[in-house]
């Protein structure tokens, strides 16, 4: 049985069931938020606990019942559980309760719908919508037979469901082929930032944490941004001026949430890595919510899962205008370098700090270097030269070339791991300024006297 999505006004029944077994549990105030982020009405709200989900409806025979019930005395159009369903429990659940069924991924997935904006956006939401609904076809389509004998009752030869099933797996190489040229765009943008020396910032962060808001103050832009979860999807770049730095880009990316469907983190990898090559990443944290810390350890999982947990961080704390007594401030390590910086998106306060933050580190992972390169590998020099990373070049008494570097300090180190290719010590002199220096001759003490009281004048000498 099949059921078609109500046009609108979804009133909806939450159900949130503590599973004994599980480590990580889920947040029945949040999973609330999302509901309402997706347009839908909760009229009622059932919780219950079991030590572990029924393999047929997920809830025992009792909370069917009362959920049935729930449903009955609502009118409602919608069951939505905070929890991820099998195919198989999703679909018994909608042939007893008459009516649709979504899980936490589906629910989040329907977000993402609706808040895709550009064409990229839209391919890795659907991407993973078609990824998530193949395991799910079953639940439409089981009629349909295959050939049957007789003139006129000659089919494909397939039921609806394999046609459906062959279509989506088409669907899925068209778009990943799609977004394999995105990525190929992205990667030319990134040499192209690399090769101008442009460092890149971006914003991560829990969802709803206020990363559009600062971004939109951080750049004078205007993206949306609002008080709801995945406000944004798609990322957004702005070029600004840092005081005592210079230009550089900076990056406005999608939410985390806990448990971020693993389909979701896939189709919208091709946007997440851009923060794997960026020179700092800034954390926006939800300072003023009382989970924060747990928010925190999140978006550290998505981040270690997409190869950026070795990107440097700087921790944003936000919403210091929800938190009486606090001020906007730099929080600093023992090694001095900032670490936090307590600032309000939503009235400015301690935006001035933030950059002063930022250019300080961003400072830090520029190199300036001078490096020898041996004639043999010119083409070294070549490369260098094409990225623009020379500030100078000198010419040693064996051939070798100096040249002096300005470059991001781990992009420094694994050029020094080349062969032909070593640092010149700075506070040693080079073999250059060794040769050009004029020439010293030693003499014998007594000469010695002798010379000084001869550049002293006439007059004071006795």
């Amino acid at each position: 049985m099949f059921f078609d999505r109500p046009a609108s006004g979804e009133v909806s029944i939450l159900v949130h069931i503590s599973i004994d077994s599980e480590s990580e549990r889920e947040d029945p105030t949040e999973f609330e938020e999302l509901a309402i982020s997706a347009g839908a009405m909760p009229v009622d709200f059932i919780t219950g606990s079991r030590k572990q989900p029924s393999s047929t409806y997920f809830v025992g025979s009792g909370k069917l019942e009362e959920i049935q019930a729930a449903v009955l005395a609502h009118s409602a159009e919608l069951v939505l559980f905070n929890h991820s369903l099998s195919p198989s429990q999703e679909r018994n659940l909608e042939q007893q309760l008459e009516c649709r069924v979504l899980d936490r991924t589906g629910l989040i997935l329907d977000i993402f719908a609706q808040r895709a904006r550009s064409h990229e956006g839209k391919m890795q939401v659907e991407l993973a919508q078609l990824q998530h609904m193949s395991t799910r076809l079953k639940r439409g389509w089981t009629h349909l037979d295959r050939q049957k004998g007789g003139i006129g009752m000659r089919g494909a030869g397939e039921k609806q469901l394999e046609l459906d099933q062959r279509m989506i797996g088409q669907r899925i190489k068209s778009i990943n082929k799609s977004l394999k040229k995105v990525r190929g765009q992205r990667d030319q943008g990134r040499r192209s930032r690399k090769r101008a020396e442009v460092a890149t910032v971006s914003l991560v962060g829990y969802t709803n944490a206020g990363k559009s808001s600062l971004f939109n103050q951080l750049t004078h832009a205007e993206i949306y941004a609002a008080d709801q979860l995945f406000a944004t999807l798609d990322s957004t770049l702005r070029r600004i001026n840092l005081p005592n730095f210079g230009p550089a880009i900076i990056a406005d990316t999608v939410g985390f949430i806990s448990h971020l469907p693993h389909q979701l983190v896939e189709a919208f990898r091709a946007t997440l890595e851009e923060t794997v090559q960026d020179n700092l990443l800034l954390h926006v944290v939800d300072a003023a919510h009382e989970n924060h810390q747990d928010f925190i350890g999140d978006v550290d999982e998505v981040l270690h899962e997409i190869g950026a947990s070795s990107v440097e961080q700087l921790m944003v704390m936000n919403k210091i205008d929800l938190m009486p007594g606090y001020e906007p401030r730099i929080q600093r390590g023992e090694n001095g370098r900032p670490e936090r910086v307590w600032v309000s998106a939503k009235t400015g306060a301690g935006l001035d700090l933030l950059q002063q933050a930022v250019s300080e580190l961003l400072a830090g992972s520029i190199a300036e270097e001078t490096v020898r390169i041996s004639p043999s590998y010119a083409r070294i020099r070549s490369q260098l030269y094409e990225k623009g990373l020379i500030e100078s070049e000198e010419v040693d008494e064996d051939g070798c070339y100096l040249l002096l570097l300005r470059m991001p300090s781990q992009d420094l180190q694994r050029l020094l791991l080349e062969d032909g290719v070593e640092l010149v010590d700075a506070e040693a002199p080079s073999e250059l300024e060794i040769a050009s220096a004029p020439e010293t001759v030693e003499l014998p003490a007594n000469k010695l006297v002798e010379t000084e009281l001869e550049s002293e004048p006439r007059e004071n000498v006795l």
